[in-house]
């Protein structure tokens, strides 16, 4: 007789809760051992089984996309996939190692993947380690087709299932049926991950990272997905099945109450008014981001027009992308911050030296002020763009007045530029600054003073403040946003933005959290700014209470000395009425708790 209510934690990568019979997924990724070719002429036959591949490969993802709604997160990284296919420097690259190394084509291709993958996993953000296993999987699709394996990604379920597996690929992912799988757990993966994205987008629960889950689950096992608190329980007793019943009938309920925020303002119960922002990669993400109740955008990341290229973009090729972000936005604002780029995230161009420390190194505007002609390039861009919307432009990684007035005269040798050629642009344009190093949120009464809004990145914010680097497993218990030093800093930001009449927003991933999102609210922030999937929960919770009495739990926060004490007194000061949706949320610690 099986063991009942194993209970297994991992991480939460798409809420709700499923209920259902386990299909174990066995899977390996293909393995390449490095080969030489035996003939010199075989090289160009190893091309054309290359470009072959390729064509296959990009019939695959058309084939998937079909069947994607256009405006969900499978389209969008589907459509990543497709620009992958058709990058000249990658595809150059692999035809070059053919040639040149006498490669055969599928070792060619798992070895330029691995090798931009290993890049991509080798970055501070989260949002770029999860695209390692975009292009991993996309590899091994290609090496497939090379090897003329071109068995169909989809899942043939005889009824709705859980999958559980290893892994799973972004693009099986995206050919999963809502009405088959039901859930699915990994023993390996992230929350940024794209497999993540696309399962909030098609809202099947999941839960990642749950590391050895696949040695304890067995075929046709009656597994719970809580995709919401990041549990997988296997063969659950009567008495817990009935307790996750009735969490998934309230999780449906909240789905109900959430899908009534999209039109609402984001006010609370007194009135005070919050502006709800989205962070953003893509031009075409801002759709979506206005469907779930968005405001503007609060972050727009402009890294993606420089990395795995050969050449900079041109400073014409930018302004194209911005000026679409300034039209989709409208009449909503957009801040786009200039490139956060440095030693550690270009992917080919140009040349730069390899640093010890990237993250504290030279990168973001220390950067951009060092390139000041491809900075320049950035700044024309954007103001040319201004003239088609609400732009508003923003330095990353401030951390000395002497950046940001070094970058403004930058800028205003740009705006003279664009002058003399005659080209329009927003002469009232709000430049503003990144608050995310603790010098700066120390001395921002004297930033204040220069500049027209702070965001506060609250992730670097953290992990500078507190010295943790938050993916390292070993001390990623340390990264606490309620840390009370960390909440000073915040406090004192906002205060010094008030007191020099400048608006202040935040930018990290407290912004997208409900509990410290209704504590910002308490500390008067103008704006918050998160993934768009994020904005309805946080609309809910800012409606839930009243801004009088967030102010004064705010100000009794600012005296506690520790992060779960300042969690569970927040939780006691929702309101009685809200616990019941607020507990189903992602990220909510404390609530529901005796306390």
């Amino acid at each position: 007789m099986p063991t009942k209510d194993i209970k297994i934690v991992g991480i939460s990568a798409s809420p709700g809760i499923a209920i259902g019979r386990a299909i174990l997924l066995r899977q390996e990724q293909v393995t390449v051992e490095r080969a030489q070719l035996a003939h010199e002429e075989d090289a160009e036959k190893e091309v054309l089984r290359l470009h072959k591949a390729l064509n296959q490969t990009r019939a695959q993802v058309e084939a998937i996309q079909k069947g994607a709604d256009k405006a969900n997160a499978v389209y969008d990284v589907l459509n990543a996939y497709m620009m992958f296919l058709d990058d000249e420097s990658l595809v150059t690259e692999v035809e070059n190692r053919i040639r040149e190394k006498k490669e055969y084509a599928d070792w060619a291709v798992f070895a330029v993947t691995n090798h931009y993958a290993g890049i991509f996993q080798g970055k501070e953000d989260s949002y770029f380690q999860g695209r390692a296993d975009d292009i991993i999987d996309l590899g091994q699709m290609v090496i497939k087709n090379i090897r003329g394996d071109t068995a169909p990604q989809s899942f043939c379920l005889l009824e709705p299932s859980i999958i559980i597996s290893k892994d799973l690929a972004p693009s099986q992912t995206a050919s999963m049926d809502p009405e088959t799988v039901l859930g699915f757990v990994t023993d390996m993966g992230s929350q940024t991950s794209h497999s993540a994205i696309m399962a909030q987008s098609l809202d099947i629960p999941a839960v990642v990272g749950a590391r050895n889950v696949t040695t304890f689950v067995r075929n046709l096992d009656q597994v719970i997905v809580d995709g919401t608190d990041g549990v997988v329980i296997i063969n659950p007793s009567d008495e817990v099945l009935d307790e996750y019943k009735k969490k998934q009938r309230s999780y449906r309920q909240l789905q109900k109450e959430l899908a009534k925020m999209v039109k609402l303002p984001a006010k609370t119960r007194d009135n005070y008014s919050v502006e709800l922002a989205a962070n953003i990669e893509l031009p075409r993400e801002i759709d979506r981001a206005v469907e779930k109740g968005a405001e503007g955008v609060g972050l727009y990341r402009t890294e993606f027009l420089f990395m795995n290229r050969e050449e900079l973009p041109t400073e014409e090729e930018q302004f194209q992308v911005y000026k679409q972000v300034a039209e989709r936005c409208a009449p909503y604002h957009a801040i786009i911050r200039t490139v956060d780029l440095g030693g550690d995230k270009f992917i080919t161009s140009p040349s730069l030296p390899e640093e010890m420390n990237p993250f504290l190194g030279w990168r973001a505007i220390r950067f951009s002020l060092e390139q000041p002609e491809t900075f320049k390039d950035q700044l024309r861009a954007v103001l040319r763009a201004s003239a088609y919307g609400k732009l508003k432009l923003m330095y990353p990684m401030i951390s000395d007045i002497k950046e940001v007035r070094k970058a403004n005269a930058i800028l205003k040798e740009a705006t003279e530029e664009v002058e003399r050629r005659g080209e329009e642009f927003d002469p009232e344009m709000e430049v503003g600054i990144m608050v995310e190093v603790p010098s700066t949120a120390i001395n921002a009464d004297v930033f204040a003073r220069e500049v027209d809004f702070f965001s506060i990145g609250t992730n670097d914010l953290i992990q500078y403040t507190l010295a943790v680097d938050r993916v390292n497993e070993r001390i990623a218990y340390l990264y606490e946003p309620f840390n009370p030093a960390v909440l000073s800093l915040i406090a004192r930001t906002i205060d010094a933005a008030h007191k020099n009449r400048i608006w202040v927003g935040v930018c990290g991933e407290m912004a997208g959290n409900p509990l410290s999102a209704i504590l910002l609210v308490g500390m008067c922030v103008d704006e918050l700014s998160m993934s768009p999937i994020n904005i309805p929960e946080v609309k809910l919770a800012i409606r839930s209470v009243s801004f009088a009495k967030m102010r004064r739990v705010a100000q009794e926060v600012l005296e506690m000395d520790t992060a779960g004490e300042i969690k569970r007194y927040l939780a006691s000061c929702l309101p009685r009425e809200s616990i019941k949706y607020l507990s189903s949320m992602r990220g909510m610690v404390g609530v529901g708790e005796k306390v």
